[in-house]
């Protein structure tokens, strides 16, 4: 019996999948979940032998999702109805996907690969290159999950990084707030350019829009969106080097 794990936020995707699943496909059984962080648990619990994973999803994206599943012993197929960057670095990474609403044939044929197919063959390896290629910053964008998309975000444009326990949001020029599920150590990861730098445990700034700096204890930053920074004492003085102030 073929353990089927669907995570999607839709109830209505996740009916229609459950349904073909079990009047398409023999032997399987079938577990819905509409929340990624309850799926995450029956991943590490249960060890389902297949994974259909939706993208987009406003808790927690899919790409968000995997990343803290421990457990990835099983076979990944992404779900989503659109999302061409995402599907570029999946299909790169050799991990199956299905566009949703999810044909009858398309589903059959990624099935036939999984029973061909070893539990969870080479997955972990699949994921990193998923995931690096997710992160390529050669071409100088940043790329960010949220709101169940990928934001593609030109370095000049981010103007700092504020932390809020486990979640960060990310303030852009044009006023635009996009908000992460994870924390600025987490996120951070994705701004290793020399423009950012971090002037304190809640703030990642870019130095290319500091408007002023206001003398105190530690200090603050004025932004040039009109939001305020403040610097560590710890901070300061690297803080300092960099802007080539005395």
């Amino acid at each position: 019996m073929l353990q089927i794990l669907l995570v999607d936020d839709e109830n209505d995707a996740l009916e229609a999948l459950e349904w073909k699943l079990n009047n398409y496909i023999d032997n399987v059984q079938v577990t819905t979940c509409n929340s990624p962080l309850k799926a995450i648990d029956i991943i590490n619990k249960s060890k389902p032998d297949v994974v259909f994973l939706d993208i987009q999803m406003p808790e927690m994206d899919g790409f968000t999702m995997i990343e803290k599943v421990k457990n990835r012993d099983f076979n990944l197929i992404f779900t989503t109805a659109h999302d061409e960057f995402a599907l570029k670095a999946i299909k790169v990474s050799a991990i199956d996907y299905l566009l949703k609403p999810v044909d009858k044939d398309e589903l059959l044929a990624s099935m036939e690969k999984i029973k061909v197919a070893k539990k969870g063959d080479l997955l972990e390896d699949k994921l990193k290159l998923l995931l690096n290629n997710l992160s390529d910053n050669s071409n100088d964008k940043i790329n960010i999950s949220a709101d169940g998309k990928v934001y593609l975000l030109d370095k000049d444009d981010v103007v700092m990084l504020k932390s809020d326990k486990s979640y960060t949001t990310i303030f852009l020029k044009n006023e635009q707030q996009i908000l992460v599920s994870k924390t600025l150590k987490e996120v951070e990861k994705k701004f290793q350019f020399s423009e950012f730098f971090r002037v304190h445990n809640s703030y990642l700034i870019n130095l290319n829009h500091i408007k002023e700096y206001l003398k105190g204890l530690g200090g603050e930053l004025i932004m040039t969106n009109g939001l305020t920074a403040s610097i560590s004492r710890n901070r300061k003085a690297e803080l300092f080097k960099k802007l080539y102030l005395d």
